[in-house]
């Protein structure tokens, strides 16, 4: 491998300050010490290798030992022992001032690169920067927001951020196994936020997967464990909008106690429909589920026993088994709901009416809030 050769200034009056501490035994001064460190910031700000840096300054020492004084035999074994004990002691400190200097210019470095990232992140998701800036800041992270993307979100019991370990953990796995392909893997709101493009939906697919199974390793539990596919949207502002749909998507499935642990935004399409008039769907809910108010208990064990009877198909003896019941007395609660309501869950047409209501309830915190 190619190194790029050290410029001869980095090493200026090391071979003297060698030849003084071989001459008196001393330490590095502090100032020389300093002017290392920042020898080493500069050359990790120019490009060059900390191991080339290194190797420059060692074989100074290495060509600079024959002349130094107390390094001949004349002047005695012991001395030359002691010369060439204070020398390396003095190579030892010149090697960790530049190790440091270059580490701590590394750090800055990192810490900037990390500020840059998130800003364009925030920017990114929130839609808050000129299209044209972002588009050109975009390139830097791999991304063409011209085209179509598709965003995922994915939500567990504890908050993540990109240095936690499974963020790591589902990285690693959508680079093994799609290679760099133009992926945003990042973490907004303890959440962790893949970015991908639209016309790849296997990649957002994988991620669902490999963060639903990070989490369960985790310990998240299944209630707790979400993942939320917006649909793919082009353009900068396409990204805002699919990351949009995927948290709408975390949110109504938290209202409305939806089972799946995967959500896809193009699946629920019909509930921002059904929420859009929200006097009209409390209008519903009160005319349609109302009368349920009358009933031994409240409206609320009724309205439960309707969520079970939908969420299972219909098939009245998985509801049952869901709410730990005997067909019979499920049976029978759907009896007194027809009794009521005046509205049969068994017909077509009226079960479409009734449905609707109990999704509106669902949506609007009915019965526990009042409409």
């Amino acid at each position: 491998m190619a190194y790029r050769a050290v410029p001869e200034h980095y090493l200026d009056g090391y071979a003297e300050i060698l030849a003084e501490v071989a001459t008196t035994g001393r330490r590095l001064t502090r100032g020389e010490v300093h002017e290392l460190r920042e020898l080493g910031e500069r050359a990790a700000r120019e490009g060059l290798g900390l191991r080339q840096v290194i190797r420059a300054h060692l074989a100074a020492a290495r060509t600079a030992w024959p002349d130094l004084p107390g390094a001949s035999d004349a002047s005695g074994v012991r001395r030359v022992r002691s010369a060439a004990a204070c020398v390396l002691a003095a190579a030892e400190q010149a090697v960790d001032a530049l190790a440091e200097g270059y580490e701590r210019a590394q750090l800055v470095a990192v810490r900037r690169d990390e500020a840059a990232r998130r800003e364009f992140i925030d920017d990114l998701l929130h839609g808050r920067s000129d299209l044209a800036d972002l588009s050109a800041r975009a390139e830097r992270f791999g991304l063409q927001l011209a085209h179509t993307h598709t965003v995922a979100v994915a939500r567990g019991d504890q908050p993540h951020d990109d240095t936690d370990p499974l963020t790591r953990r589902v990285e690693t796995a959508l680079t093994t196994r799609f290679g760099p392909r133009r992926v945003l893997l990042t973490t907004k709101d303890a959440r962790l936020v893949c970015v991908a493009p639209g016309h790849q939906p296997d990649v957002v697919e994988y991620f669902a997967e490999q963060a639903r199974v990070a989490l369960a390793m985790e310990g998240t539990t299944e209630h707790g464990c979400r993942v939320a596919i917006g649909r793919a949207h082009s353009g900068p502002g396409g990204v805002v909008q699919s990351y949009e749909e995927a948290l709408s998507a975390l949110e109504l499935a938290d209202r409305l106690q939806l089972e799946p642990v995967v959500l896809r935004a193009s699946e629920l399409l019909v509930f921002p429909v059904l929420t859009r008039d929200r006097y009209a769907m409390a209008d519903l809910v009160r005319t349609v589920l109302g009368p349920l108010r009358g009933a031994r208990g409240g409206a609320g064990e009724l309205v439960r026993t309707l969520n079970a009877y939908f969420d299972s198909g219909c098939v009245s003896a998985e509801a049952a088994r869901r709410l730990s019941l005997s067909v019979r007395a499920f049976t029978y609660r759907l009896e007194r709901i027809e009794k009521l309501t005046g509205v049969d869950p068994s017909d077509s047409f009226q079960r479409y009416t009734l449905q609707t209501a109990v999704i509106g309830a669902r949506l609007l915190g009915w019965p526990e809030q009042e409409l």
